[in-house]
């Protein structure tokens, strides 16, 4: 039977107290990756000895700090496989991810992307996800506006299809998975198996969606970039723009609050309400 080559890229830092766990949530996968690459981010704290500690069981990548973005595109274009399966330093696979993964590619090969269901961990305990985070499979481009549904680490996709898209931005300092699925689903259909695959642990101090305030500013310049340089449909572009407002409008809301800049959001408002207007009268 034909084996899928995997390369599995997990970049971390300063995660001493997650990274283990991770790595041997790879080991432990009963369908073996071809490698995987740790992308050591300039870690201050013990990460290097404890991923210099699995030997040739690993390949690590040192660079300085620079990001999850810079660490993620750095190994994956160190990669030797067909298939790229990320995964985050604080989550863990569960044992039959990668071959969950390998028998839906061989069943579907018209896909390209794909991801598995998840289980969420919050501080130690099971929690059901809301119902916005839910997953959807084939042209999830609508339901991908709002927020990120794809999860790096329950995701896997092919080099030609990364490099197609460009990679993750590293002008981003979070959201820039919400960036990078955006640009593939306004195309591409993305596969989804309703099993679990991995375990996803939030409530820690380090997450870095916990390190930012009004993460819908970084999702409007993911969405900035979309509807000014990617080819859309007028339905796509229409969509993009109402969320745009949408989002503007919220921290317009939010600024007025805290006697921030409410003046940039409104301007943006407009902008993009007239955008929509010339858009939908283009017909």
């Amino acid at each position: 039977m034909e084996k899928i080559k995997f390369s599995v890229i997990i970049p971390v830092y300063n995660r001493a107290k997650t990274i283990q766990r991770a790595i041997d949530s790879v080991l432990n996968q009963n369908y073996s990756p071809l490698e995987i690459i740790v992308i050591d981010d300039g870690s201050t704290d013990e990460t290097p000895q404890i991923i210099e500690k699995y030997g040739d069981k690993i390949n690590i990548i040192h660079q300085a700090n620079r990001g999850v973005s810079a660490a993620r595109n750095k190994g994956i274009k160190a990669a030797r496989g067909e298939w790229i399966a990320l995964l985050d330093s604080d989550d863990e696979w569960l044992p039959h991810k990668l071959k969950l993964q390998q028998d839906f590619i061989l069943e579907n090969g018209d896909f390209q992307i794909l991801q598995t269901e998840e289980i969420w961990i919050r501080h130690g305990k099971r929690v059901n996800p809301m119902k916005k985070h839910q997953k959807f499979g084939g042209h999830i481009f609508y339901q991908s506006l709002p927020l990120c549904i794809i999860s790096p680490s329950a995701v896997v996709f092919t080099q030609k299809l990364f490099q197609r898209y460009g990679g993750f931005d590293e002008s981003l300092p979070v959201c820039e998975d919400y960036d990078l699925w955006l640009r593939i689903s306004a195309n591409e259909m993305v596969g989804f198996i309703p099993e679990p695959g991995i375990l996803k642990y939030g409530g820690h101090d380090d997450q870095l969606s916990r390190q930012y305030w009004g993460m819908d500013r970084f999702r409007i310049r993911a969405l900035e970039k979309l509807v000014n340089h990617a080819s859309l449909t007028r339905e796509q572009r229409e969509a993009a723009y109402r969320e745009i407002i949408t989002k503007a409008t919220i921290l317009q809301h939010g600024a007025q609050k805290r006697h921030g800049n409410a003046e940039y959001w409104e301007k943006l408002i407009q902008h993009y309400s007239r955008r929509l207007t010339d858009n939908g009268s283009n017909l």
